[in-house]
């Protein structure tokens, strides 16, 4: 028996088989483009993902044994497309996208983000889906019209794929409670929160549980069931063969995500890291998690090589160097704002302490440094509200970099292990459809220990200092209050 895995990801659609004991064999690999025609816009093309998907289905054809498919998604990503053709009315918003950021800040002077908060469990923030596709109500005439007729769908990537796909305008609870439009006490979605955003509740797809079920995907000329479909954290999270409460795992990918498995309980931070769906398995009920995110993690990296700091990956391997921040050099990711536990789309990147002698090196040693120190804010986060538990697994394409992640061992003071496997999320994405489909995938999570060294309290504190000062000119440079 084998599970085709399918990672419709940020940058790139992805196809791997997972067989019975849990050996990986990728199949096809496509990237998209990344479209950014205004300031802080970022869209995909909605035909060309699902052009992706379907030489990723094409890929797998052939293949006898194949038992069932598990679809990964982006997340917050989302679109609208007309019900009676399948078309897009437009690109997809991509999760980074903060287009709607004036307008969540009228919210908030509004007092919205209380109900947001009780309801979602979640921050009103741009990165979510709730008000980008408000903003397509507002922005896009034919969505109003199609609404009218009763033509306009609404959703996140995931619900697009699979009504294109299966026939079927569903989604699952897990990617449904990261729009903040559904209530996370109940998992349906709340009347009041589509209200607010403007967004027609009729237009959102069905929401169902992560695995069962959920139609069929054509793989060349046969049919084969698909069984999961998910968020690609929580799949990371499934991946790393976390389970119980207090598992977490962190992924490095164009973010950093870090997630710790709560259990049935929803537990409700008033700050800080967000409550949200772990996956809820057929017939079962929802398992929930805290989340917590860093949006620029190797997007700081790649960044960082595109202004010439670095050519080669290698480069940065290792540094001969004491810790940039131990050196007075500071480089906080806030290039697209920061996440949790600060939510502040305001705050902007920066180096500080640069000299004379500063050179490429020492500015790209900052940037490493900066990113575990913000990893560390959101895993103390999350340890302020539940037990962390040890060793933390990690994985994503930053945890190549030896320094990387001896350094964020050293800021978390928590033991590491390096997953072996390059594909967590996929991996995630086939176990949960493998056991639907009634086939149970072996979990064979491996990986490299290490084992943190002390690290001078000083640099916590350094670093939450420059934290606070992005945010500062953020806000204006008025005086403005940024907390």
């Amino acid at each position: 028996m084998k599970a085709l895995a399918i990672d419709q990801g940020t940058t790139s659609t992805r196809a791997l088989l997972v067989d019975a004991a849990g050996r990986i064999t990728p199949l096809l690999g496509l990237p998209h483009r990344q479209s950014y025609p205004r300031p802080g816009w970022v869209e995909h093309d909605p035909e060309e993902l699902i052009a992706n998907l379907r030489a990723c289905l094409d890929a797998a054809d052939g293949i006898a044994d194949l038992a069932a498919v598990g679809l990964a998604n982006q997340g917050e990503s989302c679109l609208a497309w007309d019900s009676h053709t399948g078309r897009a009315l437009g690109p997809v918003i991509v999760w980074q996208d903060d287009r709607t950021r004036d307008h969540i800040e009228d919210l908030r002077r509004a007092g919205a983000e209380p109900l947001v908060r009780d309801r979602a469990g979640l921050p009103l923030d741009a990165y979510f889906s709730a008000s980008k596709l408000g903003w397509i109500m507002r922005e896009i005439p034919q969505a109003a019209t199609l609404a009218a007729q009763g033509r306009l769908r609404l959703g996140t990537t995931d619900a697009f794929f699979r009504d294109r796909l299966t026939g079927r305008f569903e989604t699952d609870v897990a990617t449904a409670s990261r729009t903040a439009l559904m209530n996370l006490a109940t998992c349906t979605w709340d009347t009041e929160l589509c209200a607010l955003f403007g967004v027609p509740p009729e237009a959102l797809p069905a929401i169902g549980p992560t695995t069962g079920a959920l139609g069929a995907l054509a793989c060349g000329a046969r049919a084969v069931p698909l069984t999961a479909s998910i968020v690609d954290q929580q799949a990371s999270l499934h991946g790393h063969g976390c389970r119980d409460a207090g598992d977490t795992k962190i992924t490095f990918g164009t973010g950093a995500f870090a997630l710790s498995v709560s259990g049935p309980a929803l537990h409700r931070p008033e700050d800080g890291p967000l409550p949200t769906v772990a996956w809820q398995k057929a017939g079962a009920a929802p398992v929930y998690a805290l989340d917590g995110g860093v949006y620029a993690a190797s997007a700081a990296v790649n960044w960082a090589r595109g202004l010439g700091l670095f050519a080669d990956f290698a480069e940065i391997d290792d540094f001969t160097t004491p810790p940039a921040i131990g050196r007075g050099l500071v480089f906080v990711p806030a290039l697209a704002g920061l996440a949790c536990p600060h939510w502040d789309r305001r705050a902007r990147g920066a180096w500080m302490g640069l000299s004379l002698d500063t050179g490429p090196r020492d500015m790209m040693q900052a940037v490493l440094e900066g990113v575990a120190f913000r990893t560390a804010q959101v895993v103390a986060a999350i340890a302020r509200h539940q037990p962390v538990g040890a060793p933390i697994p990690i994985d994503g394409g930053m945890t190549a970099n030896r320094y990387f992640c001896q350094f964020l061992a050293d800021t978390l003071g928590r033991e590491l292990i390096v997953s072996d496997a390059p594909e967590l999320t996929a991996v995630g994405a086939a176990t949960l459809a493998a056991e639907a489909a009634g086939q149970p995938v072996a979990a064979n999570a491996t990986g490299r220990r290490i084992t943190p060294r002390a690290q001078p309290p000083g640099f916590g504190h350094a670093f939450d200092a420059a934290c606070a000062m992005v945010r500062g000119f953020g806000a204006g440079g008025t005086g403005e209050d940024a907390s």
